[in-house]
């Protein structure tokens, strides 16, 4: 039986539900509930139903009560000698139960696995606890300690979300303030989230509000943990990230020589692997040997990669980070000096070798230990061999597994023989031991039908042959639900399964007998689990349907949220599309058009545009409708101006039909072919559209025409920032800001440039974005002249491709031109940084005084810019020609192009000190340039 009392009292016995009429009926309930499976003394039960004794015989009364409970509830009211005993599953004794748990979890630096145990705690609540019987004075006090219970509940998870990179919502922690003003922890979290944010100033604020709250009403100071976060405020100290390692729900039987063996080679080597075949427990044996190290340690999940070429996204997503130009970059920031398991490296070896090869050559302090079938190959690599458990530590495990099932288990000479049978492999064990909840051990052992022979692939048809037989004892309808599950990659929700008609109560006995793993609020299958359901589904010819429906749902959810982020509702809608990006990519080859056509602006958003420029490019080849390949299209051609590869557009056709898409489409269109004129008239019809995100999406689109025929580009920009705000969409109000924060530096307006980047950062951090907005703002701090504050904005940041070359400018501003030149060592990002960095590189062998050097890095930026296109960066890199043509004593020349460099990027730029020093130095030879002259100086030299 089950009772709930998070709320109005439910109970469910033998699935039904079940309803206790009269309040002193439902308070007896509610109080042996809140003891379940001990006995309630009498004299305890009738103070909690009658405090003020307004009863004559409350023996004789609770005696009756109890008969009319016992006629409603017969075989969970137990009487005792001493009282009466409620036999149920309470949901606040569950509660209480994984509170605890999750705060143990954090407090064990465990914060990722903290986040689905206290998720599943706060979920059990449905309103204000023992409701039907607030009045009586047990109940008062019982949801008193409840309530204080969730509290800390919600203060758990919000410091867990934010230890893993995912800060709480503000409002609900300024709400929760708002009813407990003085209770510490909040004020921690407060500032914690806000710090996280990038919102320092405000951290601060709320530190001296908090400060002088408690001066006013206690007289006292903040306590240390918030003085520290404060002074840690004060210095600009980053807090560092911990790892994800799952908390073991089991210890780790008959592995410590293992363990200990595996570690030393660890402290020898960077890089271990553990090799062995499926289910021997080289996972398990990873997390134990990682989870004693004092460094963050990470576990990437690789089982479910089926492309190659994710591998990296796989890593990114298991740190938390969001898809990116710079992923390597933020990736190697998190693992600079830490651990990481490669698990399941087997499918996608080469890889997850290049990979692990990569991130040890850029990170010093980095120990990598992976899990294969296989060793990885490299140089350096120490491999090391798991094993299956030998007999005494096999039997331990089964006993010990057969105890959780059943605790009444005693072991016999047959579970020896058992755990031969299934060549002490872990899993197999585990699996078989968690049958005992249904069948006697002589039964188990009679039916347990392994495959006999001991080739070299033995062990693992045991383990098949273990699934197998665990998959025999599922019910028809299990069987099928497993099967369908199969085909998802990766973990998934209760409404995705329920679309692959798998209601919830088989998932739940699904979860029950081992099959599958819950996760929080989502599901996992085991990859062995899954391969065999898959090869069951071949089997029976439904694999392809199977994979259809899995197809049908993605679809549907990218479908349905794609209207959504042209609004405010990207903020809801952002991360739960990133939480499925697995899905998206095993269900892409289904229906590539459509899903490209609805994830096309969710790429862009999360800033991979290089890589959303492939899918979508792969997608346009494929057919389907005018309507979805038209939206498809235009979300290539954004994302490809994005990446600065708009050159490779001139393969889309104009579009044909008429419309609003169709004119964005072939505004792009024109501009990678360079028919601006083309492109403006196309626009012109539809500019005064309805629907604000797409009159300001126009109005962007022109913006690109305007800056390459020279007219006043940010006009149109202003005009996108007034409609995007207008639609409630922040990606589109960032990218607009930024722009127009740019242009306003370039021509003097510091003020207003730093007020529009900051905005502009704030909106990329309401949306998950990447530190590229804040690498921008050192920008704009770079060309107001402020290299002092652009330093403050790059500290702390992920050491990304972008990230650096702003560092070496300032590196060489400094004259520290050794740092600077290690800054750009590294050739990694899209077009656009690859640009600046080409840039940067000519403007050090400046410096350096190798002007042969300096003419090849300049002459490599300038293409680079002209592949683009972007006058802005061709801008840039006739400053640094104009710079070269000045060392090299060809003065006139040199004042051409650096008034042409003006006249591309809009303004004078009066502050940026490469502009400065030039203009000091070929003032009085700067001539007036037409546009079309200033492209002519460049394109030429």
């Amino acid at each position: 039986m089950r009772v709930n009392v998070l709320g109005a009292l439910e109970v469910v016995a033998e699935g039904r539900p079940v309803r206790p009429g009269g309040v002193r009926l439902r308070a007896l309930l509610i109080r042996l509930a809140l003891e379940p499976d001990r006995t309630v003394s009498v004299q305890a039960l009738t103070e909690a139903l009658w405090p003020d004794g307004d009863v004559d015989e409350p023996r004789h009364a609770l005696q009756s009560l109890v008969s009319r409970l016992r006629r409603v509830l017969p075989a969970v009211l137990c009487t005792e000698p001493a009282g009466y005993r409620l036999e149920a599953e309470v949901d606040a004794i569950a509660f209480e139960r994984l509170a605890r748990e999750g705060r143990a979890v954090l407090h064990a630096g465990r914060p990722h696995d903290a986040v689905g145990v206290l998720d599943e705690a706060l979920a059990l609540w449905r309103g204000e606890p023992l409701a039907d019987v607030a009045d009586l004075p047990f109940a008062r006090a019982a949801a008193v300690c409840l309530e204080e219970l969730r509290l800390g509940a919600v203060e758990d998870r919000a410091e867990a979300g934010l230890a893993i990179g995912e800060p709480p919502v503000m409002e609900e922690i300024r709400a929760l303030i708002a009813r407990h003003p003085l209770r510490e922890r909040l004020r921690i979290l407060l500032v914690g989230t806000l710090a996280a944010k990038g919102r320092t100033a405000e951290a601060l604020a709320a530190f001296a509000d908090y400060r002088r709250l408690i001066v006013d009403e206690l007289g006292a100071d903040p306590g240390p943990e918030l003085r520290e976060l404060h002074l840690r405020l004060l210095r600009d100290e980053p807090a560092r990230r911990r790892g994800n390692l799952p908390v073991a729900l089991t210890g780790l039987v008959g592995r410590d020589d293992d363990r200990g063996r595996v570690a030393e080679r660890l402290d020898r080597a960077r890089l271990v692997t553990l090799v062995g075949p499926g289910g021997v427990g080289k996972t398990r044996l990873a997390t134990a040997v990682v989870g004693h190290l004092a460094e963050p340690a990470w576990l990437v999940e690789l089982a479910s990669v089926r492309d190659p070429r994710d591998v990296p996204h796989a890593v990114a997503a298991s740190l938390g980070l969001p898809a990116s130009p710079d992923a390597m970059d933020r990736i190697v920031e998190v693992l600079r000096d830490a651990v990481v398991i490669l698990d399941n490296c087997e499918h996608v070896l080469e890889a997850a070798a290049a990979l692990a090869e990569r991130l040890l050559g850029r990170c010093a302090g980095l120990r990598v230990l992976a899990t294969s079938r296989e060793a990885l190959g490299l140089p350096g690599e120490a491999v090391y061999t798991v094993a299956p458990l030998d007999e005494v530590a096999a039997v331990w495990l089964f006993t010990e597994r057969a105890r959780a099932a059943r605790p009444d288990f005693a072991p016999s000479g047959q579970v020896a023989e058992i755990c031969r049978r299934l060549d002490g492999l872990p899993l197999a064990i585990e699996l078989a031991a968690a049958r005992l909840r249904s069948m006697p051990l002589e039964t188990l052992a009679s039916e347990l039908d392994l495959i006999a022979g001991r080739s070299a692939s033995a062990r693992h048809r045991s383990l098949r042959a273990v699934v197998a037989w665990s998959w025999d004892l599922l019910t028809g309808d299990e069987q099928v639900a497993a099967m369908r599950l199969a085909v998802f990659p990766a973990s998934f929700t209760v409404e995705a399964a329920e679309h692959a008609g798998v209601p919830g109560h088989i998932l739940a006995g699904l979860a029950d007998k081992s099959l599958l793993q819950l996760l929080g609020n989502r599901y996992r299958m085991l990859e062995t689990i899954r391969s065999f359901g898959r090869d069951r589904l071949a089997a029976t010819g439904l694999l392809d349907a199977a994979q259809a429906a899995h197809a049908a749902y993605y679809l549907a959810l990218a479908e349905r949220a794609e209207p959504e982020l042209r609004g405010p509702g990207q903020l809801s809608w952002l991360p739960r599309l990133e939480a499925e990006r697995e899905h998206f990519a095993a269900a892409f080859g289904q229906a590539p058009l459509r899903f490209g056509a609805a994830l096309g602006m969710f790429w862009a958003i999360h800033g991979d545009h290089g890589e959303a420029v492939d899918r979508l490019g792969e997608a346009l080849r494929t057919p389907g409708s005018a309507d979805i390949r038209l939206q498809a299209e235009a979300a290539y051609l954004l994302n490809a101006v994005l990446a600065g590869r708009l050159a490779e557009a001139v393969e889309v056709p104009a579009a044909a039909p008429a419309g609003p898409v169709a004119a964005f489409v072939a505004a792009l269109v024109a501009l990678a072919s360079g028919e601006t004129e083309r492109g403006v008239a196309a626009l012109e019809p539809y500019w005064d559209v309805e629907d604000a995100w797409t009159r300001a999406m126009l109005r962007l689109a022109r913006s690109f025409l305007h800056e390459a025929v020279g007219d006043a580009a940010h006009r149109d920009i202003e005009a996108a920032a007034v409609a995007f705000r207008e639609a409630g969409e922040r990606w589109g109000l960032m990218v607009s800001l930024l722009s127009l924060a740019f242009d306003r530096a370039v021509n003097g307006d510091t003020e207003a440039a730093l007020a529009m980047v900051e905005e502009a950062d704030e909106c990329g951090r309401d949306l998950g974005a990447h530190d590229d907005q804040r690498v921008w703002l050192a920008m704009v701090r770079m060309y107001a002249g402020d290299l002092p504050g652009a330093g403050r904005h790059l500290d702390g940041l992920a050491d990304t491709a972008m990230a650096r070359v702003c560092r070496a400018e300032l590196a060489r501003w400094a004259g520290d031109r050794a740092e600077a030149a290690r800054l750009l060592d590294h050739g990694d990002g899209g077009l656009p940084v690859r640009l600046l960095r080409q840039a940067s590189a000519g403007f050090l062998a400046l410096e350096n005084g190798d002007h042969d050097a300096a003419a090849a890095w300049f002459s490599a930026a300038r293409d680079s810019a002209v592949a683009m296109p972007d006058p802005p960066m061709l801008a840039h890199v006739a400053v640094g020609l104009a710079d070269l043509l000045h060392r090299r004593g060809a003065v006139d020349k040199a004042a051409e192009l650096l008034g042409a460099a003006a006249v591309l990027r809009g303004g004078p730029c009066p502050r940026h000190p490469d502009v400065v020093r030039l203009t000091r130095a070929l003032n009085r030879q700067l001539p007036a340039l037409t546009r079309e002259e200033a492209l002519a100086a460049v394109s030429i030299v």
